[in-house]
């Protein structure tokens, strides 16, 4: 199975109550509806993110994956929430049109311009959002105190796409985004290939988030939703990740037996303990039982390889903060095999470097789920 991560190209904040703000460079990403004693009406804000579509190609293309055997996530993580306590939805949909980051922060004094903001594009009085004359299957949203706030593509020509992705909250659920974006990714793919008759051609400028429509400019006062995400520039391990997924998985194990006890001796080979962030490394798995059955024969049954069953998954876990940045998955983690061995590729580019990680194997035999986690560790550098 393979995972491949994609951090962003550039990413900001815009913010109605700031119009002409750029927030560029800051370490926080803000979608919120918010109601403050000191103005008149609602205040909102709205991230703007962009990956680079180089790389989402050549993951699509190098790693012959095909556009349309991909799944593909938008992930953020939470720094801060406030206000969520009823069901509420947060939408992301392809931008319309290309913007700048800028190199601005939050409440700069005096405040940069140079950047994307609430009402421009690119640098305050240049490029403005476009308030009316959208072209087809795009729109903006404001109100007439703080026109602008960013346009956006609501459709695309071929039916078969969904362009508008969602993710519902409420107070006690998980506050991080993970959030299907795939047929805008492929929509992006095919647009940049110029492939005729398969995807609506929009260009790839990055992903709006914003509140449901109903929630935002709400001036009831219990409805005051505020999310706070780390952005590419933050100083944590938690920036935001396009995470793109495909099922390279094969079980062909030849003349390998399956490993049919729960006691289960498992070891790590092709691990070097230390990788550069853009290498990609084969795992095999040595497995064997860990109490054999006594048999006559003139081989050592220890060096004897056996299969994993094709219930076998793998896992990835940041060593430091005990969090999975790789979590089981049945259908993109599931381990393959041929007739070496069990095994599995990983990609280095999406994991933090100058971090040590931990490999974590499941595998189900004859109805008993075992994880193995016995100090498969390896390093990530720059390089």
């Amino acid at each position: 199975m393979a995972i491949y991560k994609i951090f962003p190209l550039q990413d900001a904040t815009m913010y109605s109550r700031y119009p002409d703000m750029n927030t560029g460079i800051d370490a926080i990403l803000e979608i919120s509806n918010l109601n403050p004693s000191t103005v008149a009406t609602p205040v909102v804000a709205r991230p703007i993110i962009q990956f680079d579509q180089s790389q989402i190609s050549t993951v699509i293309d190098t790693l012959n994956t095909g556009s349309t055997a991909i799944s593909a996530s938008l992930k953020t993580f939470i720094s801060e929430a406030s206000g969520v306590i009823m069901q509420s939805e947060i939408y992301a949909y392809p931008i319309s049109g290309s913007w700048n980051n800028g190199s601005g922060e939050y409440l700069d004094n005096p405040s940069t311009v140079n950047g994307a903001s609430w009402k421009f594009r690119a640098n305050s009085g240049s490029s403005p959002w476009l308030l009316d004359n959208f072209t087809e299957n795009t729109t903006g949203s404001y109100i007439l105190a703080s026109p602008g706030g960013g346009n956006w593509y609501t459709a695309s020509a071929d039916i078969r796409l969904n362009l508008e992705s969602s993710q519902s909250f409420n107070l006690r659920t998980e506050k991080d985004i993970n959030m299907d974006v795939t047929d805008i990714v492929k929509t992006w793919y095919s647009s940049s290939k110029s492939i005729n008759g398969t995807y609506t051609e929009i260009e790839n400028n990055g992903l709006i988030l914003k509140w449901s429509d109903k929630i935002e400019f709400d001036s009831n006062l219990s409805i005051q939703p505020k999310m706070q995400f780390y952005s590419v520039d933050t100083n944590t391990i938690y920036p935001p990740q396009l995470e793109i997924k495909w099922r390279d998985y094969q079980y062909n194990k030849g003349t390998l037996q399956t490993i049919s006890t729960p006691d289960v001796y498992a070891a790590i080979d092709n691990n070097q303990g230390v990788f550069y962030s853009d290498s990609v490394n084969v795992f095999r798995i040595n497995a064997r039982p860990e109490f054999p059955i006594r048999t006559f024969q003139t081989a050592s049954i220890y060096t004897t390889n056996f299969a994993l069953t094709t219930s076998s998954y793998y896992a990835i876990k940041d060593l430091d903060t005990n969090e999975f940045v790789i979590e089981f998955d049945e259908e993109f983690t599931q381990i393959s095999c041929d007739p070496t061995s069990s095994y599995f590729t990983l990609y280095m580019n999406g994991l933090e470097p100058e971090r040590y990680y931990e490999i974590l194997i499941k595998t189900t035999v004859d109805g008993n789920t075992i994880i193995k986690d016995d100090q498969y560790y390896f390093k990530i550098v720059n390089g």
